[in-house]
């Protein structure tokens, strides 16, 4: 997972890696039910650009290993929706669900500018961010069809993210 070097991020980071490694203290753990949990912004949730091409490789190293499904979260340090996207995904009663489930990787594609080339190699043309794609361990995208849904992650609840993320994630 690619994080800027903030505190906030980090400790984001920690817990998605805390969380993911320590599957087995996570028996399956129910859709997180969050109602209108208060969330925070996350200041710089994404690192250098140049970070990301090996990220992704790791992601998806790791997805194959554990079985899990990437979750690629294709965004900038500038735009407000992309960190309240991260916020949702680095909530204290969210975290835990998200590791079990996903690898998330935040892919920082700057001003449109860097890193399009791998949204490219799944068949995604970005235009508008965040985009969250899910895939799985061997590449396959399953919401190609609603890459976008999550783009107004500031006007939508928490539990609307997490819904969207679950909905995604039983797909095959």
């Amino acid at each position: 997972m690619i994080f800027s070097r903030s505190f906030p991020a980090l400790s984001l980071a920690a817990g998605l890696t805390l969380a993911a490694t320590t599957g087995a203290a996570f028996a399956a753990q129910p859709v997180p039910q969050v109602g209108n949990a208060q969330i925070t912004a996350v200041a710089h949730p994404y690192a250098a650009p140049e970070d990301a091409p090996a990220a992704v490789e790791n992601a998806f190293a790791q997805a194959k290993k554990t079985g899990r499904k990437v979750l690629l979260d294709f965004g900038a340090n500038w735009c407000p929706d992309c960190r309240v996207l991260a916020g949702v995904l680095g909530h204290p009663a969210i975290t835990p669900w998200v590791a079990e489930n996903f690898v998330v990787v935040s892919v920082n594609v700057d001003h449109f500018n860097k890193n399009m080339d791998i949204a490219q190699k799944y068949g995604i043309k970005i235009k508008a961010i965040p985009v969250a794609l899910v895939v799985t361990p061997d590449g396959k995208v399953l919401n190609a069809d609603a890459t976008l849904e999550l783009g107004d992650a500031r006007t939508m609840s928490a539990q609307a993210v997490v819904d969207k993320l679950a909905e995604w994630n039983k797909r095959s």
